[in-house]
């Protein structure tokens, strides 16, 4: 009976924490993706892009506001597609592997942006910027996590 027990606890725990997991991813990129569609954010992101080379070239072609839209437009879909797992799991696949590319892609800020490191307090402490990045190590693993959970769900 305590075997029992300690299996469906475990189970449930399993169960909270991928709910969490997935809706959390759900509800992060959700809220970045509205904000894209803010002056504030479009030029919160501006230099992060501009310095890099695999995307800044693209304010040669549209405008700061335009590229932010756009990928504003490019998460709010993203997290739709996520939360959809339960109803259409390649669909979920889907836009886990596109939050795959995104987060590798906003990782890589860490290497292009100047100032990333707080040069003044010592080897490897981020400045606010590098904060701001550094979580999307985390939020890289959910997605990968959420792509093979979502795969799982497509093979049932």
């Amino acid at each position: 009976m305590t075997t029992l027990t300690h299996r469906s606890r475990l189970d449930a725990a399993d169960r909270a924490g991928s709910l969490a997991a997935r809706y959390g991813l759900v509800v992060v990129i959700a809220w970045i993706g509205a904000l894209k569609f803010t002056a504030y954010e479009a030029e919160g992101i501006m230099g992060l892009v501009a310095d890099s080379p695999l995307m800044g070239w693209v304010y040669d072609i549209v405008s700061v506001r335009t590229f932010s839209a756009a990928l504003g437009v490019l998460e709010l879909t993203v997290a739709a597609l996520i939360a959809v797992k339960p109803w259409w799991p390649r669909l979920s696949a889907v836009g886990s592997a596109v939050a795959v590319g995104l987060f590798v892609s906003t990782l890589s800020f860490l290497f292009t942006t100047p100032g990333v490191l707080e040069a003044s307090a010592g080897f490897a402490v981020l400045s606010s910027t590098g904060q701001f990045l550094i979580k999307d190590v985390a939020l890289l693993g959910i997605s990968a996590w959420t792509l093979a959970d979502a795969l799982r769900g497509s093979q049932a």
